[in-house]
Protein backbone atom coordinates (compact mmCIF):
# COMPACT_ATOMS: atom_id res chain seq x y z
CA UNK A 1 0.00 0.00 0.00
CA UNK A 2 2.93 2.39 0.73
CA UNK A 3 4.24 1.46 -2.32
CA UNK A 4 1.23 3.21 -4.20
CA UNK A 5 1.03 5.96 -2.45
CA UNK A 6 1.83 8.84 -3.70
CA UNK A 7 4.48 11.62 -2.09
CA UNK A 8 2.86 14.51 -0.43
CA UNK A 9 4.12 17.44 -2.71
CA UNK A 10 2.62 15.57 -5.33
CA UNK A 11 -1.31 16.18 -6.76
CA UNK A 12 -3.36 13.58 -5.56
CA UNK A 13 -5.62 12.22 -8.71
CA UNK A 14 -9.34 11.97 -8.42
CA UNK A 15 -12.71 10.50 -9.96
CA UNK A 16 -13.22 12.87 -12.11
CA UNK A 17 -9.98 12.83 -13.56
CA UNK A 18 -9.69 9.29 -13.81
CA UNK A 19 -13.46 9.36 -15.46
CA UNK A 20 -11.61 12.07 -18.14
CA UNK A 21 -8.69 9.98 -18.88
CA UNK A 22 -10.93 6.74 -19.51
CA UNK A 23 -13.57 8.73 -21.61
CA UNK A 24 -10.44 10.37 -23.78
CA UNK A 25 -8.92 6.53 -24.24
CA UNK A 26 -9.97 5.17 -27.74
CA UNK A 27 -10.76 1.46 -27.18
CA UNK A 28 -11.31 -1.36 -29.70
CA UNK A 29 -13.60 -3.18 -27.01
CA UNK A 30 -10.93 -2.50 -24.55
CA UNK A 31 -8.62 -5.48 -25.78
CA UNK A 32 -5.70 -7.43 -23.94
CA UNK A 33 -4.20 -11.23 -24.11
CA UNK A 34 -5.69 -13.57 -22.36
CA UNK A 35 -3.57 -15.86 -20.48
CA UNK A 36 -2.64 -18.61 -22.78
CA UNK A 37 -1.51 -16.20 -25.24
CA UNK A 38 -3.82 -17.75 -28.46
CA UNK A 39 -6.93 -15.24 -28.25
CA UNK A 40 -7.04 -11.41 -27.71
CA UNK A 41 -9.53 -11.01 -23.97
CA UNK A 42 -11.87 -7.95 -24.29
CA UNK A 43 -11.34 -6.02 -20.95
CA UNK A 44 -15.17 -4.36 -20.54
CA UNK A 45 -14.60 -1.30 -18.67
CA UNK A 46 -18.42 -1.48 -17.00
CA UNK A 47 -17.12 -2.03 -13.81
CA UNK A 48 -15.48 1.46 -13.82
CA UNK A 49 -17.88 4.42 -13.07
CA UNK A 50 -17.15 7.23 -15.88
CA UNK A 51 -19.42 9.55 -14.24
CA UNK A 52 -18.54 11.96 -11.68
CA UNK A 53 -18.04 11.18 -7.97
CA UNK A 54 -17.90 13.39 -4.81
CA UNK A 55 -14.28 14.34 -4.33
CA UNK A 56 -12.67 11.59 -2.17
CA UNK A 57 -9.99 11.99 0.44
CA UNK A 58 -6.42 11.19 -0.82
CA UNK A 59 -6.46 8.03 1.14
CA UNK A 60 -9.52 6.41 -0.14
CA UNK A 61 -8.94 7.06 -3.84
CA UNK A 62 -6.06 5.08 -4.18
CA UNK A 63 -7.47 2.35 -1.89
CA UNK A 64 -10.17 2.08 -4.63
CA UNK A 65 -7.39 2.22 -7.16
CA UNK A 66 -5.61 -0.79 -5.55
CA UNK A 67 -8.97 -3.17 -4.79
CA UNK A 68 -9.65 -2.35 -8.34
CA UNK A 69 -6.21 -3.41 -10.24
CA UNK A 70 -6.50 -6.26 -7.45
CA UNK A 71 -9.88 -7.76 -8.37
CA UNK A 72 -8.55 -7.07 -12.83
CA UNK A 73 -5.57 -9.63 -11.59
CA UNK A 74 -8.10 -12.11 -9.52
CA UNK A 75 -10.36 -11.81 -12.97
CA UNK A 76 -7.91 -12.29 -15.45
CA UNK A 77 -6.82 -15.81 -13.87
CA UNK A 78 -10.53 -17.14 -13.98
CA UNK A 79 -10.61 -19.31 -16.59
CA UNK A 80 -14.47 -19.04 -17.30
CA UNK A 81 -14.47 -15.24 -16.92
CA UNK A 82 -11.73 -15.46 -19.68
CA UNK A 83 -13.91 -17.18 -22.08
CA UNK A 84 -16.71 -15.19 -21.30
CA UNK A 85 -14.21 -12.54 -22.31
CA UNK A 86 -13.34 -14.06 -25.59
CA UNK A 87 -16.96 -14.42 -26.66
CA UNK A 88 -17.97 -11.14 -26.04
CA UNK A 89 -14.91 -9.69 -28.09
CA UNK A 90 -15.41 -11.97 -31.03
CA UNK A 91 -19.51 -11.28 -31.00
CA UNK A 92 -18.29 -7.92 -31.03
CA UNK A 93 -16.31 -8.37 -33.52
CA UNK A 94 -18.79 -10.07 -35.79
CA UNK A 95 -20.70 -6.98 -35.07
CA UNK A 96 -18.78 -4.60 -36.62
CA UNK A 97 -17.15 -6.62 -39.67
CA UNK A 98 -20.85 -7.49 -40.72
CA UNK A 99 -21.98 -3.56 -40.51
CA UNK A 100 -19.28 -2.56 -42.33
CA UNK A 101 -19.06 -5.21 -45.25
CA UNK A 102 -22.94 -4.62 -45.59
CA UNK A 103 -22.23 -1.12 -46.05
CA UNK A 104 -19.06 -0.60 -48.18
CA UNK A 105 -21.07 -3.91 -50.39
CA UNK A 106 -23.72 -1.09 -50.80
CA UNK A 107 -21.75 2.08 -51.34
CA UNK A 108 -19.62 -0.46 -54.25
CA UNK A 109 -22.76 -1.41 -55.79
CA UNK A 110 -21.33 -4.54 -57.58
CA UNK A 111 -20.41 -8.59 -56.70
CA UNK A 112 -18.07 -8.98 -54.44
CA UNK A 113 -14.93 -11.01 -54.63
CA UNK A 114 -11.71 -12.49 -52.77
CA UNK A 115 -9.61 -9.58 -53.31
CA UNK A 116 -12.23 -7.36 -51.28
CA UNK A 117 -10.98 -6.80 -48.03
CA UNK A 118 -14.16 -5.87 -45.56
CA UNK A 119 -14.98 -9.47 -47.05
CA UNK A 120 -11.20 -11.05 -45.89
CA UNK A 121 -12.01 -9.72 -42.39
CA UNK A 122 -15.04 -10.97 -42.44
CA UNK A 123 -13.84 -14.71 -43.09
CA UNK A 124 -11.51 -14.47 -40.89
CA UNK A 125 -13.70 -13.14 -38.21
CA UNK A 126 -16.44 -16.09 -38.68
CA UNK A 127 -13.11 -18.66 -38.57
CA UNK A 128 -11.96 -17.52 -35.13
CA UNK A 129 -15.64 -17.60 -34.08
CA UNK A 130 -15.87 -21.04 -35.05
CA UNK A 131 -12.20 -22.28 -33.76
CA UNK A 132 -13.58 -20.57 -30.16
CA UNK A 133 -13.88 -23.65 -27.50
CA UNK A 134 -12.97 -26.48 -30.22
CA UNK A 135 -11.75 -29.57 -28.58
CA UNK A 136 -8.41 -31.16 -29.81
CA UNK A 137 -8.39 -33.71 -31.61
CA UNK A 138 -5.41 -36.25 -31.10
CA UNK A 139 -4.04 -37.56 -34.28
CA UNK A 140 -0.30 -39.15 -35.21
CA UNK A 141 0.95 -35.63 -36.00
CA UNK A 142 -0.57 -34.28 -32.52
CA UNK A 143 -3.84 -32.71 -31.44
CA UNK A 144 -5.57 -30.81 -34.00
CA UNK A 145 -8.34 -28.22 -33.82
CA UNK A 146 -10.53 -27.91 -37.15
CA UNK A 147 -13.76 -26.09 -37.69
CA UNK A 148 -14.56 -28.59 -40.71
CA UNK A 149 -16.15 -31.62 -38.48
CA UNK A 150 -19.11 -29.13 -37.23
CA UNK A 151 -19.53 -27.74 -41.01
CA UNK A 152 -19.93 -31.86 -42.29
CA UNK A 153 -22.79 -32.12 -40.15
CA UNK A 154 -24.86 -29.14 -41.60
CA UNK A 155 -25.60 -31.52 -44.76
CA UNK A 156 -27.28 -34.17 -42.41
CA UNK A 157 -30.03 -30.79 -40.76
CA UNK A 158 -30.37 -29.09 -43.98
CA UNK A 159 -30.17 -31.41 -47.38
CA UNK A 160 -29.49 -28.45 -49.37
CA UNK A 161 -26.23 -27.87 -47.74
CA UNK A 162 -25.13 -31.25 -49.33
CA UNK A 163 -24.45 -29.85 -52.43
CA UNK A 164 -21.69 -27.30 -51.23
CA UNK A 165 -20.02 -29.94 -49.41
CA UNK A 166 -20.00 -32.31 -51.81
CA UNK A 167 -18.36 -29.34 -53.90
CA UNK A 168 -16.20 -28.91 -51.07
CA UNK A 169 -14.72 -32.37 -51.25
CA UNK A 170 -14.62 -32.73 -54.90
CA UNK A 171 -12.01 -29.39 -55.10
CA UNK A 172 -8.25 -30.60 -56.04
CA UNK A 173 -6.66 -27.86 -54.71
CA UNK A 174 -7.67 -28.40 -51.41
CA UNK A 175 -5.45 -31.00 -48.83
CA UNK A 176 -6.47 -29.85 -45.17
CA UNK A 177 -9.57 -29.36 -43.48
CA UNK A 178 -8.84 -25.62 -42.54
CA UNK A 179 -9.10 -25.02 -46.21
CA UNK A 180 -12.10 -26.99 -47.11
CA UNK A 181 -13.65 -25.10 -43.76
CA UNK A 182 -12.89 -21.72 -45.51
CA UNK A 183 -13.99 -23.32 -49.03
CA UNK A 184 -17.38 -23.99 -47.16
CA UNK A 185 -18.00 -20.68 -45.75
CA UNK A 186 -17.53 -19.22 -49.16
CA UNK A 187 -20.01 -21.30 -50.65
CA UNK A 188 -22.53 -20.59 -47.95
CA UNK A 189 -22.55 -17.09 -48.56
CA UNK A 190 -22.49 -17.42 -52.28
CA UNK A 191 -25.96 -19.30 -51.85
CA UNK A 192 -27.06 -16.89 -49.33
CA UNK A 193 -27.56 -19.14 -46.74
CA UNK A 194 -24.90 -19.27 -44.58
CA UNK A 195 -27.50 -17.74 -42.10
CA UNK A 196 -29.85 -20.42 -42.18
CA UNK A 197 -26.92 -23.39 -41.65
CA UNK A 198 -25.49 -21.85 -38.82
CA UNK A 199 -28.86 -21.53 -37.15
CA UNK A 200 -29.48 -24.92 -37.89
CA UNK A 201 -26.49 -25.98 -36.39
CA UNK A 202 -26.64 -23.69 -32.94
CA UNK A 203 -30.09 -25.32 -32.16
CA UNK A 204 -28.48 -28.91 -32.08
CA UNK A 205 -26.14 -28.53 -29.11
CA UNK A 206 -25.78 -31.86 -28.60
CA UNK A 207 -24.58 -32.28 -31.84
CA UNK A 208 -22.15 -29.30 -31.05
CA UNK A 209 -21.21 -31.19 -27.44
CA UNK A 210 -18.99 -33.29 -29.48
CA UNK A 211 -16.81 -30.77 -31.12
CA UNK A 212 -16.85 -27.81 -28.57
CA UNK A 213 -16.38 -27.32 -24.88
CA UNK A 214 -19.73 -26.35 -23.00
CA UNK A 215 -18.63 -22.55 -22.62
CA UNK A 216 -17.24 -22.23 -26.41
CA UNK A 217 -18.95 -19.73 -28.61
CA UNK A 218 -21.17 -21.80 -30.49
CA UNK A 219 -22.04 -23.56 -27.35
CA UNK A 220 -23.44 -20.38 -25.93
CA UNK A 221 -26.06 -17.18 -27.03
CA UNK A 222 -23.42 -15.01 -28.75
CA UNK A 223 -23.41 -17.80 -31.16
CA UNK A 224 -27.21 -17.02 -31.90
CA UNK A 225 -26.73 -13.59 -32.20
CA UNK A 226 -24.15 -14.04 -34.43
CA UNK A 227 -26.36 -16.59 -36.55
CA UNK A 228 -29.27 -13.92 -36.17
CA UNK A 229 -26.91 -11.44 -37.88
CA UNK A 230 -25.64 -13.01 -40.68
CA UNK A 231 -29.13 -12.77 -42.45
CA UNK A 232 -28.02 -9.16 -43.16
CA UNK A 233 -25.84 -10.69 -45.73
CA UNK A 234 -28.06 -11.79 -48.13
CA UNK A 235 -28.95 -8.35 -49.64
CA UNK A 236 -24.89 -8.79 -51.08
CA UNK A 237 -23.68 -10.69 -54.11
CA UNK A 238 -20.41 -12.48 -53.90
CA UNK A 239 -18.55 -14.24 -56.44
CA UNK A 240 -15.62 -16.76 -55.76
CA UNK A 241 -13.38 -18.74 -58.04
CA UNK A 242 -11.58 -21.15 -55.59
CA UNK A 243 -9.93 -23.38 -58.07
CA UNK A 244 -6.58 -20.95 -58.03
CA UNK A 245 -7.36 -19.84 -54.42
CA UNK A 246 -4.51 -21.22 -51.95
CA UNK A 247 -6.92 -21.58 -48.77
CA UNK A 248 -4.76 -24.28 -46.79
CA UNK A 249 -2.46 -21.52 -45.97
CA UNK A 250 -3.75 -18.81 -45.44
CA UNK A 251 -3.64 -16.87 -42.02
CA UNK A 252 -6.08 -16.19 -40.58
CA UNK A 253 -5.07 -12.57 -39.04
CA UNK A 254 -7.92 -9.48 -37.66
CA UNK A 255 -6.98 -6.55 -38.89
CA UNK A 256 -8.30 -4.01 -36.09
CA UNK A 257 -6.81 -1.23 -38.15
CA UNK A 258 -10.22 -1.50 -40.59
CA UNK A 259 -12.54 -0.85 -37.36
CA UNK A 260 -10.96 1.88 -35.35
CA UNK A 261 -12.26 5.78 -36.03
CA UNK A 262 -10.99 8.76 -34.84
CA UNK A 263 -11.37 12.47 -35.37
CA UNK A 264 -9.41 12.43 -38.68
CA UNK A 265 -12.12 9.63 -40.46
CA UNK A 266 -14.02 12.44 -41.89
CA UNK A 267 -11.20 14.01 -43.21
CA UNK A 268 -9.50 11.04 -44.58
CA UNK A 269 -12.76 10.10 -46.52
CA UNK A 270 -12.33 12.29 -49.70
CA UNK A 271 -9.27 10.69 -50.07
CA UNK A 272 -9.79 6.92 -49.43
CA UNK A 273 -13.06 7.87 -51.82
CA UNK A 274 -10.01 9.11 -54.49
CA UNK A 275 -8.06 5.71 -53.62
CA UNK A 276 -10.84 3.75 -54.50
CA UNK A 277 -11.55 5.55 -57.48
CA UNK A 278 -8.16 4.87 -58.43
CA UNK A 279 -7.75 1.77 -58.07
CA UNK A 280 -10.93 0.71 -59.87
CA UNK A 281 -9.63 2.83 -62.61
CA UNK A 282 -6.71 0.68 -61.89
CA UNK A 283 -8.27 -2.24 -62.19
CA UNK A 284 -9.62 -1.47 -65.10
CA UNK A 285 -7.04 -1.03 -66.88
CA UNK A 286 -5.03 -4.24 -65.95
CA UNK A 287 -7.97 -6.07 -67.12
CA UNK A 288 -8.21 -4.26 -70.32
CA UNK A 289 -4.21 -5.16 -70.44
CA UNK A 290 -4.93 -8.49 -69.93
CA UNK A 291 -7.47 -8.72 -73.12
CA UNK A 292 -5.29 -6.84 -74.99
CA UNK A 293 -2.21 -9.38 -73.67
CA UNK A 294 -4.72 -12.56 -74.92
CA UNK A 295 -5.33 -10.65 -77.93
CA UNK A 296 -2.26 -9.98 -79.23
CA UNK A 297 -0.83 -13.62 -77.97
CA UNK A 298 -3.67 -14.88 -80.39
CA UNK A 299 -2.85 -12.55 -83.40
CA UNK A 300 0.96 -14.24 -82.94
CA UNK A 301 -0.62 -17.57 -82.53
CA UNK A 302 -1.97 -17.43 -86.14
CA UNK A 303 0.67 -15.51 -87.66
CA UNK A 304 2.87 -18.01 -86.33
CA UNK A 305 0.19 -20.69 -88.25
CA UNK A 306 0.64 -18.71 -91.44
CA UNK A 307 4.19 -18.29 -91.46
CA UNK A 308 4.15 -21.97 -91.14
CA UNK A 309 1.24 -22.78 -93.93
CA UNK A 310 3.08 -20.00 -96.25
CA UNK A 311 6.82 -22.42 -95.74
CA UNK A 312 5.00 -24.99 -96.31
CA UNK A 313 3.28 -23.85 -99.68
CA UNK A 314 6.59 -22.31 -100.89
CA UNK A 315 8.27 -26.19 -100.67
CA UNK A 316 5.36 -27.43 -102.83
CA UNK A 317 5.67 -24.90 -105.46
CA UNK A 318 9.32 -25.39 -105.93
CA UNK A 319 8.53 -28.84 -105.96
CA UNK A 320 5.86 -28.08 -108.76
CA UNK A 321 7.95 -25.95 -110.66
CA UNK A 322 10.46 -28.85 -110.66
CA UNK A 323 7.94 -31.77 -111.42
CA UNK A 324 7.04 -28.53 -114.63
CA UNK A 325 10.54 -28.82 -115.50
CA UNK A 326 11.14 -32.59 -115.48
CA UNK A 327 7.50 -32.64 -117.57
CA UNK A 328 8.88 -29.93 -120.36
CA UNK A 329 11.78 -32.03 -120.55
CA UNK A 330 10.30 -34.74 -120.86
CA UNK A 331 7.42 -33.36 -124.32
CA UNK A 332 10.99 -32.55 -125.73
CA UNK A 333 12.32 -35.32 -125.64
CA UNK A 334 9.14 -36.85 -127.12
CA UNK A 335 8.79 -34.86 -129.47
CA UNK A 336 12.53 -35.63 -131.14
CA UNK A 337 11.68 -39.19 -130.68
CA UNK A 338 8.31 -38.75 -132.51
CA UNK A 339 9.86 -36.90 -135.32
CA UNK A 340 12.78 -39.23 -135.44
CA UNK A 341 9.94 -42.41 -135.82
CA UNK A 342 8.38 -40.22 -138.83
CA UNK A 343 11.73 -39.96 -140.65
CA UNK A 344 12.56 -42.97 -139.94
CA UNK A 345 8.71 -44.10 -141.34
CA UNK A 346 9.39 -42.32 -144.53
CA UNK A 347 12.95 -43.94 -145.35
CA UNK A 348 12.35 -47.96 -144.19
CA UNK A 349 10.11 -51.10 -145.57
CA UNK A 350 6.62 -50.99 -145.96
CA UNK A 351 5.97 -53.66 -143.68
CA UNK A 352 7.74 -52.14 -140.06
CA UNK A 353 5.17 -49.11 -140.87
CA UNK A 354 2.38 -51.22 -138.86
CA UNK A 355 4.51 -51.66 -136.03
CA UNK A 356 6.39 -48.12 -136.06
CA UNK A 357 2.03 -46.71 -136.23
CA UNK A 358 1.29 -48.20 -133.33
CA UNK A 359 4.40 -47.14 -131.34
CA UNK A 360 3.19 -43.44 -132.58
CA UNK A 361 -0.05 -43.92 -131.44
CA UNK A 362 0.95 -44.59 -128.09
CA UNK A 363 3.59 -42.32 -128.20
CA UNK A 364 0.93 -39.59 -128.89
CA UNK A 365 -1.17 -41.31 -126.14
CA UNK A 366 2.10 -40.32 -123.43
CA UNK A 367 2.41 -37.11 -125.35
CA UNK A 368 -1.58 -36.20 -124.42
CA UNK A 369 -1.20 -37.25 -120.65
CA UNK A 370 1.44 -35.72 -119.97
CA UNK A 371 0.12 -32.64 -122.14
CA UNK A 372 -3.17 -32.68 -119.70
CA UNK A 373 -0.57 -33.51 -116.48
CA UNK A 374 0.86 -30.35 -117.18
CA UNK A 375 -2.12 -28.11 -117.51
CA UNK A 376 -3.24 -29.41 -113.82
CA UNK A 377 -0.67 -28.89 -112.46
CA UNK A 378 -0.55 -25.10 -114.05
CA UNK A 379 -3.58 -24.49 -112.76
CA UNK A 380 -2.66 -25.52 -109.28
CA UNK A 381 0.31 -23.70 -109.41
CA UNK A 382 -2.26 -20.52 -110.19
CA UNK A 383 -4.35 -21.50 -107.26
CA UNK A 384 -1.28 -21.53 -104.99
CA UNK A 385 -0.01 -18.37 -106.05
CA UNK A 386 -3.43 -16.74 -105.46
CA UNK A 387 -3.58 -18.14 -102.01
CA UNK A 388 -0.42 -17.17 -101.09
CA UNK A 389 -0.95 -13.29 -102.34
CA UNK A 390 -4.24 -13.70 -99.48
CA UNK A 391 -1.93 -14.73 -96.82
CA UNK A 392 0.37 -12.18 -97.90
CA UNK A 393 -2.14 -9.78 -97.57
CA UNK A 394 -3.87 -11.27 -94.41
CA UNK A 395 -0.61 -11.10 -92.66
CA UNK A 396 0.47 -7.44 -93.23
CA UNK A 397 -3.56 -6.63 -91.78
CA UNK A 398 -2.47 -8.39 -89.00
CA UNK A 399 0.89 -6.92 -88.54
CA UNK A 400 -0.78 -3.45 -88.90
CA UNK A 401 -3.44 -4.88 -86.37
CA UNK A 402 -0.90 -5.62 -83.91
CA UNK A 403 1.14 -2.56 -84.19
CA UNK A 404 -1.84 -0.90 -83.51
CA UNK A 405 -2.65 -3.08 -80.23
CA UNK A 406 1.14 -2.51 -79.44
CA UNK A 407 0.81 1.51 -79.04
CA UNK A 408 -2.66 1.24 -77.69
CA UNK A 409 -0.88 -1.42 -74.85
CA UNK A 410 1.69 1.45 -74.30
CA UNK A 411 -0.97 4.10 -74.06
CA UNK A 412 -2.64 2.02 -71.48
CA UNK A 413 0.66 1.40 -69.44
CA UNK A 414 1.34 4.76 -69.07
CA UNK A 415 -1.87 5.76 -67.87
CA UNK A 416 -1.51 2.76 -65.61
CA UNK A 417 1.90 4.41 -64.07
CA UNK A 418 0.32 7.87 -63.73
CA UNK A 419 -2.00 6.27 -61.51
CA UNK A 420 0.18 4.49 -59.81
CA UNK A 421 1.88 7.74 -59.24
CA UNK A 422 -1.19 9.73 -58.10
CA UNK A 423 -2.10 7.10 -55.59
CA UNK A 424 1.57 7.48 -54.35
CA UNK A 425 0.96 11.51 -53.93
CA UNK A 426 -2.36 10.80 -52.33
CA UNK A 427 -0.65 7.97 -49.94
CA UNK A 428 1.87 10.45 -48.63
CA UNK A 429 -0.55 13.34 -48.80
CA UNK A 430 -2.56 11.30 -46.33
CA UNK A 431 0.54 10.17 -44.17
CA UNK A 432 1.72 13.98 -44.02
CA UNK A 433 -2.20 15.19 -42.67
CA UNK A 434 -1.67 12.20 -40.18
CA UNK A 435 1.69 13.31 -39.07
CA UNK A 436 0.67 17.04 -38.95
CA UNK A 437 -2.66 16.24 -36.68
CA UNK A 438 -0.57 14.16 -34.29
CA UNK A 439 1.70 17.05 -34.12
CA UNK A 440 -1.49 19.04 -32.61
CA UNK A 441 -2.36 16.75 -30.39
CA UNK A 442 0.79 16.63 -29.06
CA UNK A 443 1.15 20.06 -28.89
CA UNK A 444 -2.58 20.24 -27.74
CA UNK A 445 -1.70 18.01 -24.97
CA UNK A 446 1.18 19.77 -23.85
CA UNK A 447 -0.58 23.19 -23.68
CA UNK A 448 -3.39 21.61 -21.60
CA UNK A 449 -0.35 20.32 -19.22
CA UNK A 450 1.27 23.78 -19.06
CA UNK A 451 -2.57 24.70 -18.02
CA UNK A 452 -3.31 22.54 -15.84
CA UNK A 453 0.29 23.08 -14.14
CA UNK A 454 -0.66 26.87 -14.15
CA UNK A 455 -4.14 26.67 -12.81
CA UNK A 456 -2.24 24.73 -9.88
CA UNK A 457 0.19 27.42 -9.12
CA UNK A 458 -2.65 30.15 -9.39
CA UNK A 459 -4.72 28.12 -6.58
CA UNK A 460 -1.44 27.93 -4.39
CA UNK A 461 -0.76 31.41 -5.02
CA UNK A 462 -4.43 32.25 -3.87
CA UNK A 463 -3.88 30.19 -0.54
CA UNK A 464 -1.01 31.93 0.28
CA UNK A 465 -2.52 35.27 -0.83
CA UNK A 466 -5.73 34.05 1.72
CA UNK A 467 -2.62 33.19 4.37
CA UNK A 468 -0.68 36.56 4.27
CA UNK A 469 -4.54 38.64 4.59
CA UNK A 470 -4.89 36.16 7.65
CA UNK A 471 -1.86 37.58 8.68
CA UNK A 472 -2.13 41.07 8.49
CA UNK A 473 -5.96 40.98 10.00
CA UNK A 474 -3.89 39.24 12.88
CA UNK A 475 -1.48 42.23 12.89
CA UNK A 476 -4.06 44.25 12.59
CA UNK A 477 -5.61 43.39 15.72
CA UNK A 478 -2.75 42.86 17.70
CA UNK A 479 -1.47 46.59 16.40
CA UNK A 480 -4.75 47.89 17.72
CA UNK A 481 -5.21 46.14 21.36
CA UNK A 482 -1.63 47.81 21.88
CA UNK A 483 -2.05 51.26 20.69
CA UNK A 484 -4.85 51.71 23.47
CA UNK A 485 -1.92 50.48 26.04
CA UNK A 486 -0.11 53.28 25.40
CA UNK A 487 -2.70 56.10 25.85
Amino acid sequence: MSALTPPTDMPTPTTDKITQAAMETIYLCKFRVSMDGEWLCLRELDDISLTPDPEPTQEDSWEDLTDLVEQMRDDAEDPNYLMANERMNLMNMAKLSIKGLIESALNLGRTLDSDYAPLQQFFVVMEHCLKHGLKAKKTFLGQNKSFWGPLELVEKLVPEAAEITASVKDLPGLKTPVGRGRAWLRLALMQKKLSEYMKALINRKELLSEFYEPNALMMEEEGAIIAGLLVGLNVIDANFCMKGEDLDSQVGVIDFSMYLKDGNSSKGSEGDGQITAILDQKNYVEELNRHLNATVNNLQAKVDALEKSNTKLTEELAVANNRIITLQEEMERVKEESSHILESNRKGPKQDKTSEGQALSDARKHLKEETQLRLDVEKELEMQIGMRQEMEMAMKMLEKDVCEKQDALVSLRQQLDDLRALKHELAFKLQSSDLGVKQKSELNSRLEEKTNQMAATIKQLEQSEKDLVKQAKTLNSAANKLIPKHH
